[in-house]
């Protein structure tokens, strides 16, 4: 028979999420939350953790995690974005077209910028942006200030963008470019003029 504490793991609402060793990528804890819970004894805390996962090429992840420790609800938060990761095309370390994303209240406005411009944006989508491998970026934060619903608009932002092939194809406009033959002889020869 299992004792009592044993028995409590065994069922898994009790148990505590193990940690996992972290494969590759980049994570960022953009904002960790204590929350409080009053019940008959007094007040139960807790924690929520906002964390992005972003491979630093065109590829990012963001979740929220709840546990009674921190290390817990971000362990728990970085599995979900790993989860969750959604990739988007980068044109010379900026994004290919202006967009707007919303999510609830909150509204978020990219647009690309020039080589050497930076970064700017607010806290929570700078954190995501910086994760994801973008390397300028003018960006503008409308409405909502909560970071969460700033964090899932900025992904709404970067699900929608389309590189050039993508919507010259979905228009039916895209030719594919013509590669030289394999074979070696048939390859057009470059001229050289003699004096």
């Amino acid at each position: 028979m299992l004792n009592n504490k044993e028995n409590k793991e065994a069922k898994g609402h009790k148990a505590e999420f193990q940690l996992r060793a972290k494969p590759e990528g980049r994570t960022t804890v953009i904002h960790v939350a204590r929350t409080a819970k009053v019940v008959k004894g007094g007040k139960r805390f807790g924690f929520r953790a906002l964390v992005a996962v972003g491979d630093g090429n065109g590829k990012v992840g963001v979740a929220i995690g709840k546990a009674n420790q921190v290390q817990f609800a971000v362990s728990k938060a970085e599995f979900q974005a790993r989860k969750n990761m959604v990739s988007f095309p980068l044109l010379n370390g900026t994004i290919p077209h202006e967009i707007m994303g919303c999510f609830v209240s909150a509204k978020v406005w990219m647009k690309p910028a020039a080589p050497g411009t930076g970064v700017i944006a607010g806290a929570a989508v700078r954190l995501i942006l910086e994760a994801a491998g973008v390397k300028n970026i003018l960006s503008k934060s409308i409405g909502s200030t909560n970071s969460c619903n700033l964090a899932y608009a900025t992904m709404e932002c970067l699900k929608a963008l389309k590189s050039k092939k993508e919507v010259l194809q979905a228009r039916g406009k895209y030719v594919e470019p013509e590669t030289p033959e394999a074979n070696p002889a048939e390859a057009p020869v470059a001229e050289v003029k003699g004096e």
